[in-house]
């Protein structure tokens, strides 16, 4: 690629062969050449090309030399099976690509599972939960009929019972908050705590409503730009607002937001493209067709959020606590919204655009710090202040103005700030500035000489009108208060524009000034003042503006805007960080990184998505478009990552093993047909159900197949890629936690709410902020599902990292599997753990009067089946032999114990 040559793109490639002629190929050329300095690959990188696959290369020029596409790239189609030797073996349309690959290599389908067995395993996958005494019982007596049918119904029942159960959802929203890097705090140094478990509970309620995935998708990536949004359709936006927050003093914040939105990007991608899209962030991709420019065209999407890297999170919505008040809000808060843009619009187009304006000149100006001056200067036809120098906290600004001979009254002032450098900070943004204050007296002057006086009499404000319909502080604050007011917060890349309008014209004989004092009071980060740079004034005689906001419309919406947020605020709600886009006036411009660094721009890039991947030569220009194309028929990656990602998750391993990576140097598919049959379906014939998606795969026979190993397979397919057993293998942390206390009988089903603190160990919590509040024994928060634990990126759950679950600082699109001596140890020792094995200890000794029907009742518990005599006999040993060294109540923990840390309890 250094050479301008590159074998990922095909229109570069083909500069060095020509089709149908092999010997006028320089890529033939060059590696046939004996010459080590000339031929590829030189001796460095590797031998040359072996006389097998030069001949592939000179056959394939030979034939025309077709430039290929990766699989992943190409839009995946139907695919049918024919020829089965067993088709009576095939349950479900999937079954039939599975006993295909096993037919072609001889390879024969396992028995099935036993029943108690499979419907363990179903249980735990769906709902990450066992079944009940109860539930297996039912099961079990409705297979005792002799109809095949009604024994096909009964499978069938048990998996639609544990779809339509609310427990569903909690299951299935961990490995999407893995990809999503779900966490309860903000990261970096301080980790503080951050309010965004709504979104939580919304992924929870999607699953269990089971959302179309369409639908999830769009909800996700642009719920903010749906036309009729709710409150939940904002919530879904949260996703986006799951990055780090660098909360240390004297951190740019911008350097910050920048690196939020680049993660967002690399989330994006991984999540719902299977794409190691980061990789482009420096330079093209080595290995898939995405351009450098690609990558920041795709920023873009993203680049245009309000947020910036600030420890409260802005912008936020209010979200009511309780879901049945989610339609009023969203009513609610659609109507302010439209009532404030209305509003803002008339008064700032009547007060910026329609009335005329005449720039001032300013005859002095300075500040209160010592160590930085105003000067004034001339810029595109306008007479402004800039400030030079280091700006101290609390600086004020004073200009002197010089007003126009006019017999008109001014009736309202226009202040223009300004980036200190405008043409550079369009791409690379200066810190912004509020104006705290802003007061103005109006400097006459009479006589002459040493007898010459200045009478200065104070300007009343009547309101301060800003270019934001929806600014971080509301502009009137700088007329009463020395904190807020109108704002660049926290960064300016283009000019900002207030109008202060008079309470009452002003008339002024001629030579007569206004002196304007603009006071700063805030200071981001500690260490940096936000100071107006550089401004320019103007002043306009409309008359019709001193009325402007007496009139009728704008009083009676005014009174509407204080009815509607009256009514929101009486409903108890929390604040919820969101997506907000900025308005198109104040959008920021997307530059390509060089180098991939932020501090050097490059040119200037507009929103898209790479070529390679586009059916069409327009434009998608903004999130909602982006959005629909991701769920579109021309994006060949959406449906396959998906369902592949849902297979990882039933059968131990995706389609495509390497989840993470779908392009070329991810693994091929084990069952491509397989796999594009089953993206087409889940878009068009299931409509996007997950539901139905998992249904089909949980009552398919490849599932139900024993997962017995078989000693034949051992070297033909140990890892089990063709499917020729059912799955086997480690439960997830949340799974092995929720299921002791599920046997226990200690598990809450409580929902939703606020994160919980589960027994920690001593001196795990070492953290700066927040702390972790563990209800006591008996409190059903102690024992909520393992979803609702508070994840504190810097301070993991023992529990999670032990048994695998990422930190949720980045996206991770898979678990890696391990087996290590602490899983053992913290199963015996932790503080939880022994919590369970003394809770079904109790349970087991509550059960019957007889010390086997106890232990084998426990058993049958923990392990979902019947219990061999032999293996009561065993634990009835174990029972006596701790008994005679303590007590009852001990042996029978003991025993428990022994029964939640059995191989068959912590795996599938």
């Amino acid at each position: 690629q250094a050479g301008g040559v590159s074998f990922v793109y095909g229109d570069a490639a083909m500069d060095t062969i020509e089709p149908g002629d092999p010997e006028g190929s320089l890529l033939l050329e060059r590696v046939l050449d004996e010459d080590d300095d000339y031929r590829m690959p030189p001796p460095e990188h590797g031998p040359a090309l072996t006389k097998a696959e030069t001949d592939l290369l000179a056959n394939w020029i030979e034939q025309g030399a077709d430039w290929g596409e990766h699989w992943a790239y190409q839009i995946p189609t139907r695919h049918k099976v024919s020829d089965l030797k067993s088709p009576q073996w095939v349950k479900q349309p999937i079954d039939a690509f599975v006993l295909q690959q096993l037919e072609q290599r001889g390879i024969e389908p396992a028995a099935d599972e036993r029943p108690e067995r499979w419907l363990r395993r179903v249980s735990l996958d769906l709902t990450g939960l066992p079944p009940t005494q109860q539930q297996r019982q039912a099961f079990l007596q409705q297979l005792k009929q002799d109809d095949p049918s009604a024994n096909e119904s009964a499978y069938e029942a048990v998996v639609d019972r544990l779809l339509a159960s609310p427990r569903f959802g909690e299951r299935w929203a961990s490995p999407w908050f893995d990809q999503v890097r779900y966490a309860d705090s903000r990261g970096q140094g301080e980790d503080s705590p951050r309010t965004i478990w709504k979104y939580r509970d919304w992924v929870i309620d999607a699953l269990n409503n089971d959302m179309p995935y369409d639908q999830f998708t769009v909800k996700q990536i642009a719920g903010d730009l749906l036309p009729d949004r709710t409150i939940e359709d904002h919530i879904a936006t949260a996703v986006h607002r799951l990055t780090h927050t660098n909360e240390e003093g004297g951190t740019d914040d911008e350097e910050f937001r920048t690196a939020a939105v680049l993660d967002r990007v690399s989330t994006t991608w991984q999540t719902w493209q299977g794409t190691t899209f980061g990789c482009v962030q420096c330079h093209h991709h080595p290995y898939d067709p995405f351009e450098h420019d690609e990558f920041y065209k795709f920023v873009a999407f993203f680049n245009n959020t309000a947020d910036c890297d600030l420890n409260d999170d802005w912008p936020n919505i209010q979200v009511p606590l309780r879901r049945e008040d989610y339609e009023q809000a969203s009513t609610l808060t659609r109507d302010i919204d439209d009532l404030k843009r209305k509003i803002w619009k008339e008064n700032w187009d009547a007060a910026a655009h329609e009335a005329e304006w005449t720039s001032l000149k300013i005859a002095r100006a300075s500040t209160s710090c010592s160590t930085a001056r105003a000067e004034v200067q001339q810029r595109d036809g306008n007479e402004e202040f800039a400030v030079d120098g280091t700006i101290a906290k609390g600086t004020t600004v004073k200009a002197e103005l010089a007003l126009p001979a006019s017999e008109a009254a001014a009736t309202g002032l226009r202040i223009t700030g300004l980036p200190f450098d405008p043409e550079k900070a369009l791409a690379d943004s200066e810190w912004g500035f509020v104006m705290s204050n802003i007061s103005a007296r109006l400097v006459v002057e009479s006589g002459e000489g040493k007898n010459k006086q200045a009478k200065k009499t104070n300007i009343k404000i009547a309101s301060v009108l800003c270019d934001d319909p929806f600014p971080y502080f509301d502009p009137n604050e700088s007329l009463n208060k020395e904190k807020g007011g109108f704002s660049a917060y926290t960064r300016i890349n283009r000019a900002r524009q207030a109008v202060l309008i008079f309470d009452s014209p002003l008339s002024a004989p001629a030579g007569s000034r206004i002196e304007i004092t603009i006071k700063h009071r805030v200071t981001e980060l500690a260490a940096f003042p936000l100071i107006t740079r550089r401004a320019h004034f103007a002043i306009t005689t409309e008359e019709s503006l001193t009325g402007l906001l007496q009139r009728k419309p704008y009083l009676k919406n005014k009174k509407k805007l204080q009815s509607l947020t009256k009514k929101l605020a009486e409903i108890k709600s929390i604040a919820i960080p969101v997506l907000n886009e900025r308005e198109d006036h104040l959008s920021r411009p997307t530059h390509k990184f060089i180098g991939g660094s932020f501090q050097t721009k490059g040119k200037r890039v507009y929103s898209d998505v790479p070529k390679s991947l586009r059916d069409s030569e327009e434009r998608i220009s903004n999130r909602l478009e982006l959005a629909q194309w991701l769920v579109g028929p021309s994006n060949s990656l959406t449906a396959r990552v998906a369902v592949n990602r849902y297979w990882a998750r039933m059968f131990g391993v995706g389609i495509v093993a390497t989840e993470e990576d779908f392009g070329s140097t991810g693994e091929a598919p084990s069952h491509p047909e397989l796999l594009d049959d089953l993206a087409v379906r889940f878009r068009e014939d299931l409509g996007w159900s997950t539901k139905k998606l998992l249904r089909e795969m949980a009552l398919s026979h490849t599932y139900r197949q024993s997962s017995k190993i078989r000693t034949e397979l051992q070297e033909q397919d140990a890892s089990n890629r063709w499917l020729a057993r059912g799955p086997r293998h480690n439960l997830p942390a949340e799974t092995v936690r929720d299921q002791m206390l599920a046997i226990s009988g200690l598990l809450s089903d409580k929902m939703f709410g606020e994160p919980a603190y589960p027994p920690l160990p001593s001196g795990v919590w070492k953290a700066r902020r927040g702390t972790w509040k563990t209800p006591k024994k008996g409190d059903e928060d102690r024992y909520r599902r393992s979803i609702y634990t508070y994840v504190k990126r810097s301070v993991p759950f023992p529990i999670s990292t032990t048994f695998d679950a990422p930190s949720r600082d980045f996206c991770a699109p898979k678990r890696l599997r391990s087996n290590t001596p602490l899983q053992p140890l913290m199963l015996m020792n932790d503080k939880g753990f022994v919590e369970c094995a003394d809770a079904l200890g109790k349970r087991m000794r509550d059960h019957g009067d007889s010390l086997d029907d106890q232990i084998a009742f426990g058993l049958e518990l923990a392990t979902c089946r019947a219990p061999t005599e032999d293996e009561v006999d065993r634990l009835v040993e174990l029972y006596r032999s701790v008994e005679a060294e303590s007590n009852a109540q001990v042996a029978m923990q003991s025993t428990a114990s022994v029964l939640l840390n059995l191989d068959e309890i912590i795996t599938k």
